[in-house]
């Protein structure tokens, strides 16, 4: 193609050439031609591509059709079941419910019940009345010892900081929560303005970089800690010693979000990447985080404080529960999020291949806390592709006590899944810093999709609870939820992950022999592993 696009311009140009001694009006064509030229001759000579150099102009139809490939397929290949990361079927479910439109399904289901893998919970014959059953029901955070318990929704937003998200999306999602009277998770990007705008009710992370508590050298300040948690908005606080997105990476903050706004609310240098370190400054053992934790209660005048993992080697959460029993001193929750990952921009291999799965952790989190004896004192809050009041039903079958969700929410306030939540150029201005782009999500309207997609959520999973014949979320458990483990066969929750007794993990007599090994390297006084 090279030699080809070599003799089609010199022929092109020696023709424009003669005819404009005949017709000089010819010379207008060379507005259209010496362009494609022009590109032509850059990518025989100086593009880095192969293909490029190989074919001329034309190659460029390779990147189009890369750019376009997404796009085409979620609009016109995918069906409404193997959209990835997030379903169409579930997308459009959080869009009707933001708009209060027609959320039934008309036909019968799409999932096949055969496949491997379908889940599903049985009603009883002496089902209750929904109606009857509290509307929004809660769970109270806040051990015997806080001083400022809170009564948390069952659903919440997740944490987003603002960086990742536009100030328009975290208004909106502020907003939402304040309408709902749920919680507004702030992810570890600090409280910006925009979070109080609407004082919904937050719940204050911050991670290794200490944003919003951070001291001059990077490390965390009591001092700024204590100020900014007085704010009665702030209702609890969560301690993020990893994420489902990059467990053990540390977070990232794109140079290209990083405007001088968000760095004076980081405390950081504007447009540089900001990458938070894997590890905390603040403790280095299971002992120091808890007396770390500790520290943060008294802070914080008693409110609740909690700390957010993905689960990673089974024995350093058995060593912070050994810890735990040892000094006594107890978070007064625990957020598990999933090792298949969020909305944070991570490596593709963080992503795909670190941390446990969310169902294995949550799991292996609750089994841990009630082999302890500890349960009765810490409440657990779930985070993973939470989009229905089925989702909640499961999460709480599985040990959970509330839940939060990211991407749900942010598909109530746009969110299209474009896939360019790392990139600066979100097209619904949902995950941008771009002026432009921000200027199309609506406040006014988007708070109120938020809030509807919440209370229609809640309201079906009230309803699931009262098919069940529950009128408690408390009295679900891994019985009632099944799975498919082969055409003709399916086993319920508690099949698949056995609850295991209370107390059992507190002597080495009556440890589980499965507990074994991970129990045996678990040291209060060591994240190091005591087995080699």
């Amino acid at each position: 193609m090279r030699n080809e696009f070599l003799f089609f311009s010199i022929i092109t140009l020696g023709a424009i050439i003669g005819i404009s001694f005949i017709w000089p009006p010819v010379w207008w064509f060379l507005i259209l031609i010496l362009p494609i030229i022009l590109l032509g001759l850059y990518d025989m000579f100086i593009s880095k591509h192969p293909i490029m150099r190989n074919f001329p102009v034309l190659g460029h139809g390779r990147f189009l059709m890369e750019e376009l490939r997404p796009k085409i397929y979620q609009y016109f290949i995918e069906s409404d079941l193997n959209g990835r990361p997030i379903s169409r079927i579930f997308r459009s479910l959080v869009y009707k419910r933001s708009d209060k439109s027609l959320d039934t399904a008309p036909f019968g289901t799409q999932l096949n019940v055969y496949e491997e893998g379908y889940e599903w919970m049985n009603h009883s014959i002496q089902a209750l009345d929904a109606h009857k059953l509290p509307e929004h029901p809660r769970t109270k955070i806040g051990g015997s010892t806080c001083k400022q318990p809170y009564d948390l929704s069952l659903f919440n937003v997740a944490a987003m900081s603002y960086g990742s998200l536009s100030k328009n999306a975290i208004m909106a999602l502020n907003g939402g929560a304040s309408i709902g009277n749920f919680a507004h998770n702030t992810g570890e990007g600090g409280i910006s303005p925009y979070h109080e705008k609407f004082n919904g009710d937050l719940i204050y992370q911050f991670g290794t970089g200490y944003f919003g508590c951070r001291s001059e050298d990077g490390g965390f300040s009591p001092e700024e800690f204590k100020k900014r948690t007085a704010s009665d908005q702030v209702k609890m606080i969560e301690l993020k010693l990893s994420q489902g997105a990059k467990p053990g990476h540390g977070g990232i903050l794109p140079a290209k979000k990083n405007t001088p706004e968000i760095a004076k609310i980081r405390n950081v240098k504007p447009g540089e990447d900001v990458l938070s370190p894997p590890f905390h400054k603040a403790f280095s053992t299971p002992l120091e985080l808890l007396h770390f934790i500790q520290q943060l209660k008294e802070l914080s005048g008693g409110k609740p404080v909690g700390f957010k993992l993905c689960i990673g080697r089974r024995s350093e959460f058995l060593a912070i529960c050994k810890a735990m029993v040892q000094t006594k001193i107890y978070p007064d929750f625990i957020t598990v999020d999933g090792g298949e990952g969020g909305t944070g921009a991570a490596p593709l291999e963080f992503t795909n291949s670190v941390g446990t799965p969310y169902k294995e952790g949550l799991v292996f989190a609750y089994d841990s806390l009630v082999g302890f004896g500890l349960k009765k004192h810490i409440k657990i809050i779930a985070s993973g592709k939470i989009f229905s009041g089925f989702h909640i039903f499961k999460a709480l079958a599985l040990g959970a006590d509330a839940c939060y969700s990211a991407r749900a929410m942010m598909m109530a306030i746009g969110c299209i899944q474009a896939l360019e939540c790392n990139s600066n150029t979100c097209p619904t201005g949902v995950a941008t810093q771009k002026k432009e782009l921000i200027k199309g999500l609506v406040v006014k309207d988007k708070k109120e999709s938020v809030a509807n997609y919440h209370h229609e959520t809640v309201k079906s999973f009230v309803e699931l609870m009262a098919a069940a014949g529950l009128d408690h979320p408390d009295k679900i458990n891994r019985h009632q939820v099944y799975r498919r483990i082969s055409m003709n066969s399916s086993k319920r929750f508690s099949e698949i992950f056995p609850y295991i007794d209370n107390g059992c993990l507190l002597d080495e007599k009556t440890v589980p022999e499965s507990w074994l090994l991970d129990w045996r390297e678990a040291q209060a006084n060591t994240f190091v592993s005591s087995i080699v």
